[in-house]
């Protein structure tokens, strides 16, 4: 197995320490907001939100897996050769 390049590690060490800042941020704000309650109406909409957020990002995978497997998207591509098809 190849080991990983000086970028790569300078790419994961970057990354992590985003992860690591952004949990730490997450969590900072989640205390911050104690006393605080959401009412009956707040975890509808919570729930409704979320509910229609993963809907419509699984409805837009879908879409493009199927574009992309009927071939609709193999026109826009100006860098691939198109196969010749022989009757």
């Amino acid at each position: 197995m190849r080991g990983l390049s000086p970028g790569q590690i300078v790419l994961l060490v970057a990354l992590g320490a985003v992860l690591i800042l952004t949990g730490v941020w997450a969590v900072s704000v989640w205390s911050a907001s104690s006393g605080v309650e959401m009412g009956k109406h707040g975890w509808i909409a919570l729930g409704l939100g979320t509910f229609f957020s993963l809907l419509v990002g699984c409805g837009l995978m879908a879409l493009m897996f199927f574009s992309s497997r009927s071939g609709h998207d193999d026109a826009a591509d100006p860098f691939r050769h198109r196969e010749r098809r022989d009757p």
